[in-house]
């Protein structure tokens, strides 16, 4: 169907507030005049704008896509995802939030150095950048092309648009505009999905009808309690592997740490973990409903043969266009929700990309730069990232077949990323050597199997329950695992073939798992970390807490000898005292400054770090 007057105009209302945001932002209060206002919008978020960014951040428009063709086409088992997200948002509240705040770090990398030691830190730093880079050019082209192909919305006009606009206000306006603009993009995403529910189950009788129909379908899933891994959704799989899959998104990505660091107290950035609960809960609802819904108008108006889309991630397309073609704006107020979900998302990949390179790679070689021109460079990062974007977005449609292997890449990296700071958080022993090996090595297995499923399934038929990438498959949950599979073929696979089928949704966990136990073995082999040498700020007694029962003395084992002084979240006058001067810092003198409420923070472009309490 052809878009009318009406649609474009609500799809070019999305693009004017948006880059409005960015310019008033730009203009209002410090006018991002300093890297902390830019990089962290001054640390004074509040913590529902914040919750509802890192709702925004990570629900792009394939999974606006692929969330309800997942239900279209293997019933409601996706649906007990929800049960990982209590888990995969109440340890990063508790574990890794009070950590990274405390620190008063802006990159999450500077945990790293921190706790390790400047290499750990940069190939941490790299192995990010790697992901985002082509990350970010296949979640803007991908959408589009499947727009394009079912409403014949030009491709690349959809494509230099978004990615213009959102290179706009993400230079302009800083952190502070990306999350404005992903709270009116997320309410923009809410109102498009429920328009589409709303008129789909009115056209099929009402919900209840809907529900009906698809239980005597048999698209209405139990829980299936069957442990097996290689098992493609289980109960299991989605309820404990989705923990691991969270916590590489909410707890370590560098995009999510810097919403929690913007907040203006480390107890705001906790409310905001909690908050995103139910709105994710919420998302995964409406995007489950869809799917039930689209299935049932699909049995009841099926479309001729002809018309049958080439691939399920252009499922929810054709559904929409078919229902709401009578309703002029809804067509239009779909395609803003589905294109809000391409711009929150890589608005978040340029900002995280520029404080990364700024704080990790062009700070530590340029100690004397000053405020002004650190903040011109920030800009001017978060600009060439922008444009890196469309650059990538012009090779993903040269891919071909690679794209899905690019795609996947994003799902392949998560992990090893968790595993990292999980080794440097929960184990004191482990040294550099142990963390960079450990590194590697789970980069190894996730390309490992990543790639060896995706070679797999060109080269013949795909295992049963396998998650191997299918020719043209869709792009469900393309943000922390691989693609969805294809129909289960009969067969059973033996072997390397039988590994290759491991459930994507343990990918996160098998990964980070590796990660740790490598880096255990090398730093126990090559020497652990002395205790006297471990900054307790950077580590997290999980086991003396988990084990609260034992003894004492056993606790203090369980620490490796490392002195942990008594922590609480909120106790106003926590203190790190090292020869009488607060938090262990040198008083201000040249080259320091203090701010109110801030306690002693370094000078632009000094290489030190310094714990700042934080004031509730």
């Amino acid at each position: 169907m052809e878009f009318t007057v009406i649609d474009y105009s609500i799809f070019a209302l999305l693009l004017v507030l948006s880059s409005a945001i960015g310019l008033f932002y730009a203009l209002s209060g410090d006018r991002q005049r300093t890297v902390q206002e830019f990089l962290l919008a001054n640390r004074n978020m509040g913590f529902l704008p914040v919750a509802l960014s890192l709702l925004a951040t990570f629900q792009s428009a394939v999974a606006i896509l692929g969330v309800p063709a997942e239900i279209y086409r293997f019933g409601t088992e996706y649906w007990f995802l929800g049960c990982s997200y209590f888990l995969g948002l109440l340890i990063p509240a508790h574990v890794f939030i009070p950590v990274f705040y405390r620190l008063r770090i802006t990159s999450t990398y500077e945990y790293l150095e921190l706790r390790f030691n400047k290499t750990v830190r940069v190939f941490g730093t790299i192995t990010f950048i790697f992901q985002m880079v082509i990350y970010m050019g296949v979640v803007l082209y991908a959408p589009a092309l499947a727009l394009n192909a079912v409403t014949g919305f030009d491709l690349w006009s959809a494509v230099l648009t978004m990615g213009l606009v959102c290179t706009l206000y993400t230079t302009l306006g800083g952190l502070k505009a990306v999350i404005w603009t992903d709270v009116f993009q997320t309410l923009v995403m809410f109102a498009g999905q429920l328009a589409v529910i709303l008129v789909g189950a009115r056209r099929l009788g009402g919900m209840a009808r809907v529900w009906h129909l698809a239980e005597q379908e048999g698209k209405i899933s139990g829980i299936d309690l069957d442990p097996d891994p290689f098992k493609r959704h289980t109960f299991w799989t989605l309820a404990v592997g989705g923990v691991f899959m969270m916590l590489s998104l909410y707890g370590v990505n560098q995009a999510q740490v810097q919403r929690y660091l913007s907040a203006r107290s480390e107890r705001e950035a906790k409310l905001s973990c909690y908050a995103v609960f139910p709105c994710q809960q919420i998302v995964l609802c409406l995007s489950c409903l869809t799917g039930l819904v689209m299935f049932v108008y699909d049995r009841e108006h099926p479309l001729a043969p002809t018309q049958r889309p080439g691939s399920s991630d252009q499922l929810v397309l054709y559904f929409v266009m078919d229902v709401l073609q009578d309703l002029p704006g809804l067509p239009g107020l779909f395609v803003a929700c589905l294109f809000s979900g391409c711009l929150s998302t890589i608005s978040s990949a340029f900002n995280s990309l520029a404080t990364v390179t700024m704080e990790d790679l062009v700070r530590p070689h340029c100690p004397g730069l000053s405020e002004s021109r650190a903040t011109l460079l920030s800009k001017l990062l978060a600009f060439g990232y922008g444009l890196l974007c469309l650059g990538m977005a012009y090779v993903s449609s040269m891919l071909g077949p690679v794209l899905q292997a690019a795609i996947s890449i994003f799902g392949m990296v998560g992990g090893p990323l968790l595993g990292l700071f999980c080794l440097g958080m929960f184990f004191p022993c482990a040294n550099p050597m142990g963390a960079v090996v450990g590194l590697l090595a789970g980069l190894a297995m996730a390309f490992w199997v990543g790639i060896g499923s995706l070679l797999h399934s060109m080269g013949g038929a795909p295992p049963p329950n396998s998650t191997v990438l299918p020719p043209m498959g869709n792009l469900t949950t393309v943000l922390a695992t691989t693609l969805l599979a294809p129909t289960p073929a009969p067969q059973s696979p033996t072997g390397l073939q039988k590994f290759y089928s491991l459930s994507y949704m343990w990918y996160s966990a098998h990964n980070s798992t590796t990660v740790i136990l490598v880096g255990l073995l090398v730093s126990l082999l090559t020497g652990p970390t002395p205790a006297a040498a471990v900054d307790p700020r950077t580590i997290y007694p999980v086991l003396p807490r988990l084990l609260c029962c034992l003894p004492q003395k056993y606790r203090q084992r369980l620490c490796c000898g490392v002195d942990f002084p008594a922590q609480d979240a909120d106790h106003a006058d926590a203190k790190v005292k090292s020869n009488r001067v607060p938090n262990g810092l040198a008083p201000p003198g040249p080259g320091r400054r203090e701010e109110e409420g801030q306690g002693y923070i370094r000078a632009a472009g000094a290489p030190a770090y310094a714990l700042q309490e934080t004031s509730f």
